[in-house]
């Protein structure tokens, strides 16, 4: 394996960039929001306001877009015999590496982007969690009227 190859599959660890408390609380929250449709779990817990539980929820909703995709294209490549079974196979092996990549780094405390993929959508920083309401803030503020 090139040396170029293992630097892309070596994805930077921005972990510091985060409250070590804000990761101790957050981090299972983080590893399950790689299960499929769970990417929301972070941005819900806690009021949605751990910072290292919205990089997850980013890195995981990238995951269930490229999941999505992959789900289309192996079923259209499963018309073809053999090759296409072989090919679905790999999408489906590379998923579910991509998976596991997820859950490891954030179960470990970790803040690094899936590789080639995690980049998408602004790597995690662009925050789908501001298209679903703070419920910290939404519970507070019910509380104060």
């Amino acid at each position: 394996m090139s040396q170029d190859f293992k630097d892309m599959l070596n994805t930077p660890d921005n972990s510091s960039m985060y409250d070590t408390q804000d990761i101790q609380d957050n981090k299972i929250w983080g590893a399950l929001s790689y299960l499929g449709i769970l990417f929301f779990l972070p941005l819900v817990v806690n009021g949605g306001s751990s910072k290292f539980g919205r990089f997850h929820a980013n890195q995981a909703f990238i995951l269930l877009i490229a999941d999505i995709i992959g789900g289309v294209l192996s079923s259209l490549l499963g018309k073809i015999p053999v090759l296409g079974s072989v090919l679905s196979a790999l999408i489906s092996l590379l998923l579910l590496a991509y998976t596991l990549f997820g859950i490891i780094t954030a179960g470990s405390g970790k803040a690094k982007e899936l590789p080639f993929i995690g980049g998408l959508l602004g790597g995690g920083r662009l925050p789908i969690g501001s298209a679903i309401p703070d419920f910290g803030t939404l519970r507070r503020a019910a509380r104060d009227n």
